[in-house]
């Protein structure tokens, strides 16, 4: 009997010990900027997408026992940088991969395609990565600088009508003047064809802390009824302090997704943004579940709550999104083909990605092989009192010219 009872303990911990063997920690490569000049953007979207892992993993999203480790490297938003962390990254096995900026995702998009790993650029990069057949490991997965400016020129448009305004209005696109700012371009160009507003553009070189000359002259000298924003990092409570100082409405203000979070309006003062309008492409404020979990989380591990983090809601909510779309992937991943999973796998687990809003967190997205954009989605928020407020509904407007330049790109080997 003895002897029974110790082959059968025996045989037990030898399932045991054949079940945390095949336990497997899974890599994401992910890119920050901590230290470079977006930095105000990093410090709080770069926790938010650690914490959704946190989260993820203690509820065994990947399966019993496994997890998936964030292997973060801060790059500075400098592009020499982030092909080394790639290097780095890649030789650490990563399986998905987040890149940080627009001149980075261009440099990484042909190592990406080599290498058969996913990378996303969600809110930058190339727009024209929308195009699945072209850029197969490429994936924005949020509103594309193409679909932004979509966004922004049919919120002007309504808000035009709305006021009773005849004709079209003067339209000046104040942007920083690097890849990222010229993006949006192509689409704001072929609008103002189509729709007929007058437009000019004004270009301000990095790292656009001084503005004065631009702002001087868009107030001044031509007379603009909007602005069309696209800054980021300080730029954008700078901007707001400029224009406000000549006295141009922060209602006739519309800005990309990097130019509207609470810490850009604390740099401006929220006195003096009341008005201010930006898109967003994920959930604003705490009031989402996704939210509370992490506040659980943190309490039943007897911690306090990142409240400073999440006060910066726009980016900390923006990070937990990111992630949340790695995650999905990965496990789709393994849903299909279990541990041993390539970037091949992670790649169609990105595709087979639908309706994925996490509540009223995001709008539906749905990725495919043709459509890695997700559809386009944005929302307008307004600086209101001390908080950002709706002042739009979902909205993926002009899709006929954004998508007539993704069908147009070609990748180029």
């Amino acid at each position: 009997m003895r002897s029974m009872m110790v082959a059968g303990l025996g045989l037990l911990l030898s399932v045991a010990a054949a079940g945390v063997a095949q336990a497997k920690e899974f890599v994401l490569g992910f890119q920050c900027d901590r230290s470079g000049p977006t930095q105000t953007v990093g410090a709080f979207l770069c926790d938010g997408v650690h914490d959704y892992f946190r989260l993820v993993n203690k509820q065994e999203k990947f399966g019993a026992g496994n997890s998936v480790r964030v292997f973060e490297i801060d790059i500075a938003y400098n592009t020499p940088r982030g092909v080394e962390a790639y290097e780095r990254h890649k030789a650490a096995g990563a399986l998905t991969y987040m890149i940080w900026g627009t001149p980075i995702t261009y440099a990484l998009t042909p190592k990406l395609h080599k290498d058969h790993i996913p990378g996303t650029s969600p809110g930058f990069g190339s727009a024209g990565a929308a195009n699945g057949k072209e850029f197969p490991y490429l994936f924005p997965m949020a509103a594309t600088y193409w679909s932004q400016m979509a966004g922004a020129v049919k919120f002007m448009q309504d808000k035009w009508k709305a006021a009773g305004k005849s004709g079209q209005p003067k339209v000046a696109y104040l942007f920083y003047d690097n890849p990222a700012g010229r993006e949006p371009l192509p689409v704001l160009r072929d609008l103002q064809k189509q729709l007929g507003f007058t437009l000019r553009e004004f270009a301000v070189p990095p790292p656009a802390v001084e503005m004065r000359p631009q702002v001087l002259d868009i107030v001044r000298n031509y007379k603009a009824d909007w602005v069309i924003a696209h800054l980021f990092g300080r730029a954008p409570g700078i901007s707001i302090k400029e224009l406000s100082r000549l006295r141009f409405p922060m209602n006739r203000i519309i800005s990309f997704v990097w130019g509207g979070a609470e810490a850009d309006i604390n740099v401006a003062g929220w006195k003096t943004a009341q008005g201010y309008q930006s898109l967003q492409f994920a959930g604003v404020g705490q009031d989402h579940q996704i939210i509370r979990d992490i506040k659980k989380m943190s309490q039943d591990e007897g911690k306090a709550p990142p409240m400073d983090k999440m006060k910066i809601s726009v980016f900390y909510n923006r990070g937990i999104l990111i992630g949340a779309f790695h995650a999905e992937a990965i496990a789709n991943a393994i849903k299909k083909h279990g541990n041993n999973i390539t970037g091949e796998h992670t790649k169609e687990g990105f595709e087979n990605i639908r309706n994925f809003a996490m509540g009223n967190f995001a709008p539906p997205v749905s990725v495919t092989p043709e459509d890695h954009e997700g559809g386009g989605w944005v929302q307008v928020w307004e600086v209101k009192g001390d908080k950002w407020v709706p002042a739009s509904k979902w909205m993926a407007p002009y899709r006929d010219v954004v998508m007539k330049h993704v069908r147009a790109t070609k990748y180029k080997k």
